[in-house]
């Protein structure tokens, strides 16, 4: 296997490439043609859950999808993982890549870093889509007790070791059927792969522990990026009435609710993901060409 990349027989392989980003090393799939399109995936997952819905853009888009700070086979320092942080060193990514996207869509969380990009003023955007977007933290009890969980275990240099040993297609469909998504046997042996690699474990944890939403929430009406959240009604990791909040807290935001669909949409309906990117795409034209 190249350092720094993913192995032959990963999803879009020929798509791969290894950037040099100040502090990361990152993998990033390149693939289409046409306007730039930025693809952000969600905590614990990598750029090939977007590999499903990338054949169905790639002839109208040149697609970017990294894998996250210590995410995948990017490689990452520690400590660095905030969601300002993450978000400015994305921005940083596609200077040096020489990217310019103007629509960004992000799943789970990076749905938040798309919109906390937009907060700052990182790209010069024309639309957000958020999929099944994870824009709150824990509430009650919880929101003290996981991030305090979360940081303890990134501390412990043998927490990826432990969770990842003997991690089985069968135990990832339980983790997975629990956010109320159904993927097949193929989708769910890349998910093992990569639950079996110490470092992604590992970084996914440390981004949790870091993670907060406070200061993004508190920001959404002042986020004038025209936004489309699309979230699977099934989705049992973050409730659909997530989406509707974020959705009427800003200016120039809609939801559209895929029915039968859980958390992890683009991998379970990318037919229908594709088609409410493109319809949203098409009105955004429209409008700017009236």
């Amino acid at each position: 296997m190249t350092p720094g990349l993913p192995p032959e027989d990963w999803p879009l392989r020929a798509a791969s490439r290894s950037v040099a980003a100040a502090p990361h090393r990152w993998h990033v799939q390149v693939t289409g043609q046409g306007p730039d399109m930025l693809l952000l995936h969600g905590a614990g997952a990598s750029a090939h859950s977007w590999h499903r819905l990338m054949s169905r853009l790639e002839d109208r888009f040149r697609l970017i999808a990294p894998d996250l700070p210590g995410h995948g086979y990017t490689r990452s320092p520690k400590g660095r993982t905030t969601l300002p942080q993450v978000a400015r060193d994305v921005a940083r990514l596609m200077d040096e890549m020489g990217a310019a996207p103007r629509i960004v869509v992000g799943h789970s969380a990076g749905g938040a870093i798309a919109l906390e990009m937009a907060r700052q003023g990182l790209l010069d955007l024309d639309r957000i889509v958020v999929v099944n977007g994870a824009l709150e933290d824990f509430r009650g009890p919880a929101g003290v007790l996981f991030p305090m969980m979360a940081r303890a275990l990134a501390m412990n240099p043998l927490t990826g070791f432990f969770l990842s040993r003997g991690s089985s297609v069968a135990q990832v469909r339980n983790i997975i059927g629990a956010t109320g998504t159904d993927l097949d046997d193929a989708a769910l042996g890349l998910y093992t792969r990569l639950i079996a690699r110490r470092d992604h474990v590992e970084g996914t944890l440390a981004m949790m522990a870091q993670w907060s939403l406070k200061e993004l929430n508190a920001a959404l009406p002042q986020i004038r990026v025209p936004t489309l959240f699309l979230h699977g009604a099934r989705d049992q990791a973050v409730p659909i009435a997530v989406a509707e909040r974020a959705a009427a807290a800003m200016p120039d935001a809609r939801l559209l609710a895929l029915p039968d669909v859980g958390h992890i949409a683009q991998e379970e309906a990318p037919d229908r993901v594709a088609e409410a990117i493109l319809d949203a795409l098409g009105a955004t034209r429209a409008a700017a060409e009236e």
